[in-house]
């Protein structure tokens, strides 16, 4: 299974510029015979969108431009972000799996930072769900930027019993580091390393590059494989598009080497869950 993943630099708030981007960047994957294309966060609307959220919104059963996206999965499986306009007219922060020309799974954003530069709760609605699905590669589960740093998304994933975790992001890169761009780099990769081998799992991290309205943004995409193994990285800070060949069977290999998921117990989290959740109440 071949990977491609997208740093790319969308532009703020123009959807055509942004699709003739995606189109671009999955005809060079294609090329290389990518079984999978991932971009980063929000990359068909740009992250600060503030006030023009609602104005790029794209309901996904309606909207042309969408529906052109939807046509380049046709080929090859896609992973994009962008902002949502359900048919209740909340609009939501959301990430699609793609494939054969349609949506397999839609998952919306649950931790919606909301402090200093971050302002999302105030534009989008948040999502409800953590939830996985079944895609040509395996279980698979999607998170967008903040869940990631949640233990909790990351668990529910697992619990799901998901082979491939693929999070997209628009992380900012704040402080410097000699080892990389930024010294927060090291606590995406950290999570990255971290979850990838209790979950026996592919970790498959996008960010995106660039600035936008005075905010430079990370890069640094990652893939880690399911024993916390870095197998690929893109470069921190620049665009870039990363290739990385991935054997899917290396999860089988991994859960039968270490027990963490033989040895789960999700029912016991529920019910101490329920325990606490009664004492907040009480």
């Amino acid at each position: 299974m071949i990977i491609a993943l997208a740093q790319i630099s969308p532009v703020l708030g123009d959807v055509d510029k942004n699709v003739r981007l995606h189109a671009e960047i999955i005809e060079r994957a294609r090329k290389e015979k990518a079984d999978l294309v991932v971009f980063p966060e929000l990359s068909l609307t740009g992250y600060n969108l503030r006030d023009l959220a609602a104005d790029v919104a794209l309901a996904p059963e309606k909207d042309k431009r969408f529906r052109e996206v939807l046509s380049l999965s046709r080929t090859t499986d896609l992973v994009v972000g962008f902002v949502e306009d359900n048919k209740t007219g909340l609009i939501y922060n959301a990430a699609a799996y793609l494939r054969g020309g349609r949506p397999l799974h839609l998952h919306r954003k649950v931790y919606l930072p909301t402090y200093g530069m971050f302002d999302e709760a105030r534009f989008f609605a948040q999502g409800k769900d953590v939830l996985t699905f079944d895609s040509p590669f395996g279980r698979t589960g999607l998170m967008i930027c903040r869940e990631f740093l949640h233990l909790s998304a990351g668990y529910l994933l697992q619990a799901g019993g998901a082979g491939m975790i693929i999070v997209i992001s628009a992380a900012p890169g704040r402080g410097s580091s000699q080892a990389s761009a930024f010294d927060t780099s090291r606590m995406w990769e950290l999570m990255g390393e971290a979850l990838s081998f209790f979950s026996s799992a592919f970790v498959i991290y996008c960010n995106r590059a660039g600035y936008e309205d005075g905010m430079v943004f990370a890069g640094g995409s990652f893939i880690y494989g399911p024993t916390g193994r870095l197998v690929g990285k893109a470069a921190y800070a620049e665009r870039d598009f990363l290739l990385v060949e991935v054997d899917p069977g290396e999860v089988r290999r991994a859960r039968r080497t270490w027990p963490w998921a033989r040895d789960d117990k999700p029912e016991v989290i529920l019910q101490a869950l329920q325990k606490v959740l009664s004492r907040h109440e009480d």
